[in-house]
């Protein structure tokens, strides 16, 4: 699954490429290549700089670096590190001034559909009823007064399993309450992939019917929901979750408690 965000991101560097090759074309310069090598040092750049913000969550994992694909890219150090390769390669030409406007309108364009993109915190539903894996219901009711995340996972989905043994580490030492909810699996499944894998239950939850994703209109799996003190989910992550971001979601959290 790729989040709407990254195709954004993604079609803005199709667009910034192509400006470079409209603007080589017009111009009769080297354009086009330096949009190519803005666009990669910008996204080294912008990669180097998320990295530097969460470098406690990247010294547990230092391979976790190179998991692009769980996102995790700081704006303005790419930008600055785009504009500072597109003077050097074209100083003082008319193609250096309409590169860098180019640029300088898509990191508006996306900055725009960002703000535009990101969901209005709404109320946690009321009416979900968890189980622990000895069947005991978990009313999330119990919770309120307090911010909470929930993930929702299933033992047959690959990304959930990759970010698990993740999860249940950060939840053990996290004072945010942290529960792992399974969708739709009963409970000799779940006991049973959780023993093949060594990975402890105690942050574990089962939803036999699905209800959770259901009530909160998050079909895809893994999604982490970050929940308010107030009952309100401030944040929805699809897909599998770094270390990092996870971190990022629980420093805000409790930035907004406060």
């Amino acid at each position: 699954m790729i989040a709407i965000d990254r195709i954004v991101v993604v079609a803005l560097l199709w667009a910034f490429l192509s400006a470079g090759a409209f603007i080589a074309a017009r111009s009769q310069t080297r354009a086009g290549r330096a949009a190519w090598w803005a666009a990669l040092t910008g996204i080294i750049a912008a990669r180097v700089g998320y990295v530097a913000e969460n470098a406690d969550a990247f010294a547990v994992e230092p391979w976790t670096v190179l998991a692009l694909w769980q996102g995790g890219f700081s704006l303005w150090p790419g930008v600055i590190a785009a504009a500072a390769v597109i003077i050097a390669l074209l100083w003082r030409s008319r193609a250096m001034f309409a590169l860098i406007a180019a640029l300088a309108v898509l990191t508006t364009v996306q900055l725009t559909t960002s703000a535009l993109l990101a969901p209005a915190s709404r109320p946690m539903p009321g009416n979900v009823i968890l189980a622990e894996l000895d069947g005991r219901p978990v009313d999330l009711a119990s919770l309120r007064g307090r911010p909470f995340v929930l993930n929702m996972w299933a033992s047959w989905c690959p990304p959930c399993r990759r970010e698990m043994p993740m999860l249940i580490e950060v939840a053990a030492q996290s004072d945010v309450p942290i529960l792992l909810v399974n969708q739709g699996e009963d409970a000799a499944q779940v006991r049973a992939y959780l023993e093949r894998e060594r990975l402890s239950p105690a942050s574990v939850r089962l939803d036999l019917e699905g209800t959770l994703s259901q009530a909160t209109g998050s079909r895809a799996m893994p999604t982490t929901l970050f929940i308010d003190a107030e009952g309100r989910i401030q944040r929805t992550h699809a897909g599998e979750i770094s270390r990092a971001a996870l971190q990022a979601e629980l420093r805000d959290l409790g930035r907004k408690t406060s």
